[in-house]
């Protein structure tokens, strides 16, 4: 037995050069499993892509466990000879990557601006530069075994050739348009915001009734009234059958009279309020379909930067929080205020990276249209055949509900389906400097942005630049664009000939978590299927948010943040492993405490002294040489074997918590309380045939469930691998133990 099991279980001296040497011989590539014989040249594949954190940072538990459930698997499918592939890589997160280092720039009492686009950007590359290595340190110390050598960056050069090539080819395909439409603006950033990334803050403010000629209209938000001109009512409201629809009607209003239009509209909710409403088509989504619909005129009321324009006359110029109480106070004075409701409570959309509120306003913007038909020469997708006419959206629909989309669990398929069928073309530009560019030029005459109805003809789209008389156009392309592309531009697309592509797409599995089901799973599955005719991935597993012990969300204002580095160095990356693992499935929220890390380094240790006691005792043992069993003996081997299957079909539909939480339980009582105990008289006083068998189904067993442990926690159970002589090669790629 090796003197180091003298003394006790020590992580901080052994995980980092276990990791290292796994490293070093390349252990965790498919090429290696092939070449030990662990797996076979025309495997089955099993290929994950590592959902790419985003360089702004350092890892957060809700990351650890996302690593822990990903390395589970893929170990769990290495072991069990398939050509096993896991790829690594980071998202350049361009909004907040760039608002990290713009505040950074604010301590420094310097802007973007001072120091120019391409300043600007080396600071932001310096920046990503340095989240990702320390990122890369931590996915390190959890012990993924991700493949180093395929590792991808968004923002890297083979990523931005797919995104130029899949852009050109979408907008070649008319699915990618510029046009002016509704955005969700964000005046403290200075640009869109995709639906997905608005969140909503509940806040507290006044509700004013104002007189509208005969009508009563509410809204939270009288600085937007001043260009509304259109009265909206519902048809079958009996309250309002005699204005006609168009009808004219002349109304004061904040600065003087003006000529209202009936409108009638079914979009209009007859119990909400009067029944009707006046509409500012510029700076609401839902006013502006309506405008849409109707032909109606739009005015802009409030400009970029939450200033009023001109319209909005002797208020003009004023930021809209400090203009709102003076024209309240003008409308009081004409008389104007029906009432005011003091504690109204709503939603108010801000920008989920940047804490901005969203002001919508009509914009120059490039789009992905999701409802225009198109021809998909390559399907493989159940319900749309080669050759025939689908959409984007139909693309999403059926790749869930046909069934080549598994999503764990099953319940968010309902929430997928709800957000698919609502979805609004999307805005692909962002105006801010960090990103992909988009691939789009316009003759250097002309200036950007520019009337979609007079230059679009003159736009180019290509890989490539045109040369020095084109002008690129300045936005970069929303984040979530590229990342779409991640399960095939990782293996090599645009290059269909590539030989990754070919074995290991669609990926297995797509592991991450249910609060991104919209932000990334769907667009991949959006551009997977366009450019690829097949789903990006089998299997859709989503983890829940890590809470602190109370159920609440982590925080630093609430000091209740547990660093999964921290616990690493104090109790190992295994105890963490399984804290991360046992008592949650997938979607649910794991409540997480030190207290619960810390047991399972009491796991640890149990796990170090049990092998301790059975090298110690077995050590004459042949385990190639199977001696007639005794009853008990024979039991015992027989449990395991329910062991082994129990694990290998939970991990295998990926009830990765049952398989934990039975194989701890497991090791902990049956092997060490029971099976151990009651041996320990026969190890030492038995005859040679009960001795025998009692030291071989020990070490059997105890071989067998460290074989099973490895994907779990995986440096204990490879340091003790090693001092076997059954560890003729690692653990690591050892195979799956059979009943």
């Amino acid at each position: 037995m090796d003197n180091k099991f003298l003394e006790p279980y020590k992580p901080d001296q052994t995980e980092d050069s276990i990791y290292a040497a796994w490293e070093k011989d390349r252990l965790f590539t498919p090429e290696k499993a092939i070449s030990s014989g662990l797996a076979k040249q025309d495997a089955v594949s099993f290929s994950i892509v590592l959902p790419p954190p985003n360089v702004t940072g350092v890892l957060h538990m809700g990351h650890a466990a996302m690593l822990a459930i990903e390395d589970i698997v893929v170990r769990f499918e290495r072991m069990r000879g398939k050509r096993t592939l896991w790829i690594p890589g980071t998202d350049h997160a361009a909004i907040a990557t760039q608002s990290k280092v713009e505040k950074l720039l604010e301590k420094e009492k310097v802007s973007k601006y001072d120091l120019g686009r391409e300043e600007f950007l080396k600071r932001v590359e310096r920046f990503a530069q340095e989240s990702h290595d320390t990122i890369v340190h931590q996915i390190k110390k959890m012990g993924a075994s991700v493949d180093w050598g395929r590792e991808a960056y968004t923002l890297d050069e083979n990523r931005s050739l797919a995104v130029r090539t899949a852009f050109k080819r979408m907008y070649d395909d008319g699915l990618i348009y510029r046009g002016h439409r509704i955005v969700n603006w964000d005046p403290k950033m200075q640009t869109t915001v995709s639906d997905d990334e608005i969140e909503y803050v509940e806040m507290t403010g006044p509700f004013y009734y104002l007189k509208y000629g005969p009508f009563v209209i509410g809204t939270s938000r009288p600085e937007t009234k001043f260009g509304d001109r259109y009265v909206v009512m519902h048809p079958d409201d009996a309250r309002y059958a005699r204005y006609a629809h168009g009808q004219k009607v002349e109304v004061e209003w904040i600065n003087g009279p003006v000529t209202a239009t009936i409108i009638k509209d079914t979009a209009i909710d007859m119990s909400f309020g009067s029944g009707v409403m006046t509409i500012t088509p510029w700076h609401d989504a839902v006013d502006f379909d309506i405008a849409e619909r109707h032909r109606l005129d739009k005015e802009q009321i409030i400009d970029e930067r939450g200033k009023l324009l001109p319209i909005a006359g002797e208020f003009a110029g004023m930021h809209i929080s400090k203009a709102r109480p003076e024209i309240v106070k003008k409308l009081e004075q004409k008389g104007l205020v029906e009432k005011i409701e003091e504690r109204y409570v709503h939603n108010v959309a801000t920008n989920s990276r940047g804490g901005g509120v969203i002001e919508p306003q009509i914009k120059l913007q490039w789009f992905i249209d999701v409802n225009k038909p198109i021809t998909l020469e390559r399907s493989n997708i159940d319900g749309i055949p080669p050759g025939s006419l689908t959409t984007l959206k139909e693309i999403m629909r059926k790749s869930v509900a046909s069934g080549a989309i598994e999503i764990l669990p099953d319940r968010f398929k309902k929430i997928y389906f709800q957000w698919v069928d609502n979805l609004r073309d999307w805005c692909i530009s962002r105006q801010i400097w960090y990103g992909h560019r988009i691939p789009a030029w316009i003759p250097s005459t002309i200036s950007i942005p520019n009337d979609p109805k007079r230059d679009n003809e003159r736009v180019k789209v290509q890989i490539e630049s045109p040369g020095s008389d084109w002008v690129q156009d300045p936005d970069t392309l929303d984040t979530w664009f590229s990342s779409g592309l991640w399960t095939f531009s990782t293996l090599g697309w645009p290059d269909q000939d590539s030989p990754d592509l070919k074995l290991y797409h669609p990926t297995s599995l797509l592991e991450t978590g249910y609060d991104i089901l919209f932000f990334w799973v769907a667009r991949m599955i959006l551009m997977s299927g366009y450019h690829m005719g097949e789903v990006p991935f089998r299997t859709v597993y989503l983890h829940g948010l890590v809470r602190d012990a109370k159920g609440r969300k982590m925080s630093k204002s609430l000091g209740n943040i547990i660093d999964p580095l921290e616990m690493i160095v104090k109790y190992g990356a295994d105890a963490t492993r399984m804290s991360l693992i046992i008592g949650t499935g997938p979607g649910s929220d794991l409540n997480l405490s030190e207290d619960k890390i810390r047991a399972y380094k009491k796991f640890s240790n149990k796990v170090w002294n049990i092998a301790r006691f059975i090298l110690s005792s077995t050590e004459e043992i042949d385990p190639a040489k199977r001696p007639t069993l005794s009853d008990a003996d024979q039991r015992f081997v027989d449990e395991y074997d329910e062991i082994v299957s129990y694990v290998t079909e939970h991990i295998s539909t990926y009830k990765l918590h049952l398989a934990a939480e039975r194989l701890y339980h497991y090791v902990w009582h049956t092997l060490a309380d029971i099976a151990i105990e009651e041996r320990k008289s026969l190890l030492r006083e038995g005859g040679d045939e009960e001795r025998r068998s009692a030291q071989w189904s020990l070490r059997y067993v105890f071989i067998g469930s460290l074989k099973l442990l490895h994907p779990f926690m995986p440096f204990i159970t490879e340091e003790i691998w090693k001092s076997l002589p059954e560890g003729t090669q690692p653990l690591i790629i050892t195979p799956w133990p059979k009943t």
